[in-house]
C-alpha cells in the first residue's frame, strides 16, 4: 500500500478495562494504529490478547475506558470512564486532604468539560454525516432521473429508491459505516429469525418500510455472497457453518459500509470452507471498495490476506509492519515466537523446525527504562525501550 494513502480509521491510545471487584482487568492497554482506505489490516495474537475487544471497542459495542477512535477524520469514539474515575479520585484525595479544594474544583471542571465535549462531538458528527449523505444522494439521483427521462417506470423506481435511501440517511450515524462479521456464525445469528429478517434488520432499524425494496436488497446481497433467493425464507439451523458465515457477511454488507471488521470469521470453519470465505471477502473488497480489519490468530492466513499486520500480546500492540516486512524482519521476540509456530507442508522442514518460546520476564528488563511504541524503520513499529530500539535498528541494517 502507498504511504500517502488516506487514513480511514485511526485508533489513538485505546484502553478498554473491565472492572473485576475493586480492580481493573486491562483487556486493551494503550493501543494505537491506523487503517488506510482500501487496505486489509491484519490483527493477530494468541487467544485472550485483546484482538476481539479492540474490534468491539472500535464499533462501540463496549464503552471505551480511555483514548479516541477517529473514522474519516471524525471522532466517533472517546473514552469517558477515565475522566469520571479522575473526578472520583480527586474527591478521595480531597477527603484525605491530599489536595486543596481549589485543585479539586479545577480537576472536576476540566474532566466534566472533556466528558461534555466527547458527547457533543459524537452528536455533531452524526448530524453532519446525515446531512452530507442526503445531499450526495439527491445529487446522484437527480442525474440518474434526468438520464431516465421518458421511461416513466424507471423514473418511478429511481424515485422510490431515493426515498428509501434518504430515509436511511436521516437516521444514519457515521459508526454504521463500520460493520462487523462475528467469529461464531451460529451464536451471532438469531435462530428464531429467517435469513430475510436477519439480513434486512439493519434496513428496518433505519426506517425502511418498503417491503419490495427490502426484498430486492436481500435477494441481491444473497446472490453477492454466493447464496440463492430461496434461502431467504429459511432459518439459520438449516445451513452449514460456511453458509451461516456467508449470511453474517451479507448482514454486514447490506448496509453498504466503507469498512468491515472481520473477527476471526474462519476459525470455526473447516479448512476447505475457510479458503472459500477468504476468497469471498477478497472479492467483496475489490468489488465494493471495502476496507477490512481482519482479526485472526493464524499468521499464515493473515499473511495471504493482509497488506499490513499488527501483533498484539497481553493487551498491547507489540509490533506493526507491512506483511512482507513482518515476515522478513520480525523484531519483537513474541512475533518471532508466533512465526516459529506456523506449520508448513514439508516433512523435512517440520523435523528441523524449532519452536521459539516467548518469556517476557526473561526477554525484557523494563524496571528502569520504560518501553513505548516506536518506529524502528519507515512503517515498522515495535514496543520497546531505548536499549531494545538500538538493538532492533542494528538488526535491520
Amino acid at each position: 500500500m502507498e504511504n500517502n494513502q488516506e487514513v480511514l480509521l485511526k485508533v489513538e491510545h485505546l484502553c478498554q478495562y473491565f472492572r473485576l471487584g475493586r480492580k481493573d482487568m486491562k483487556a486493551v492497554d494503550d493501543v494505537s494504529f491506523e487503517v488506510k482506505k482500501g487496505e486489509t489490516f491484519g490483527l493477530v495474537g494468541e487467544s485472550g490478547c485483546g484482538k476481539t475487544t479492540t474490534g468491539r471497542s472500535i464499533i462501540k459495542l463496549y464503552n471505551i475506558t480511555s483514548g479516541n477512535v477517529y473514522f474519516k477524520g471524525q471522532r466517533i469514539g472517546a473514552g469517558t470512564r477515565s475522566y469520571k474515575d479522575a473526578i472520583k479520585q480527586a474527591k478521595k484525595d480531597l477527603d484525605a486532604k491530599k489536595i486543596t479544594k481549589e485543585v479539586y474544583e479545577k480537576i472536576v471542571a476540566e474532566n466534566r468539560a472533556l466528558i461534555r465535549d466527547a458527547k457533543l462531538d459524537s452528536k455533531k458528527v452524526d448530524r453532519e454525516y446525515s446531512e452530507t449523505l442526503i445531499k450526495s444522494l439527491e445529487a446522484e439521483y437527480a442525474e440518474k432521473i434526468l438520464a431516465a427521462r421518458g421511461n416513466e417506470e424507471q423514473v418511478k423506481a429511481l424515485e422510490r429508491e431515493l426515498k428509501n435511501r434518504c430515509r436511511v440517511a436521516r437516521k444514519s450515524k457515521l459508526i454504521t459505516q463500520i460493520q462487523m462479521i462475528f467469529q461464531d456464525p451460529i451464536a451471532s445469528l438469531d435462530p428464531r429469525m429467517t435469513v430475510r429478517d436477519i439480513i434486512a434488520e439493519g434496513l428496518v432499524i433505519n426506517g425502511i418500510t418498503d417491503k419490495a425494496y427490502i426484498n430486492e436488497k436481500v435477494y441481491e446481497i444473497l446472490e453477492t455472497v454466493g447464496l440463492v433467493r430461496e434461502h431467504a425464507d429459511r432459518y439459520p439451523h438449516e445451513f452449514s457453518g460456511g453458509q451461516r458465515q456467508r449470511i453474517g457477511i451479507a448482514r454486514a454488507v447490506v448496509m453498504q459500509p466503507e469498512m468491515i471488521i472481520a473477527d476471526e470469521p474462519i476459525s470455526a470453519l473447516d479448512v476447505s470452507i475457510q479458503a472459500q470465505v477468504i476468497n469471498l471477502l477478497n472479492d467483496l473488497r475489490e468489488r465494493l471498495g471495502l476496507t477490512i480489519m481482519f482479526i485472526a490468530h493464524d499468521l499464515s492466513v493473515v499473511k495471504y490476506f493482509s497488506d499490513r499486520i499488527g501483533v498484539m500480546y497481553f493487551g498491547k500492540m507489540v509490533e506493526l509492519a507491512d506483511s512482507d516486512e513482518l515476515f522478513k524482519n520480525p523484531l519483537h521476540p513474541y512475533t518471532k515466537s508466533l512465526l516459529s509456530a506456523i506449520p508448513l507442508p514439508d516433512p523435512v522442514y517440520e523435523k528441523q523446525r524449532t519452536r521459539i518460546h516467548y518469556n517476557p520476564i526473561a526477554e525484557h528488563d523494563y524496571s528502569v527504562d520504560t518501553p513505548s511504541f516506536r518506529e524502528i524503520s519507515p512503517g515498522h513499529f515495535v514496543y520497546c525501550n531505548d536499549a531494545e530500539e538500538a538493538k532492533y535498528k542494528e538488526q535491520i541494517k
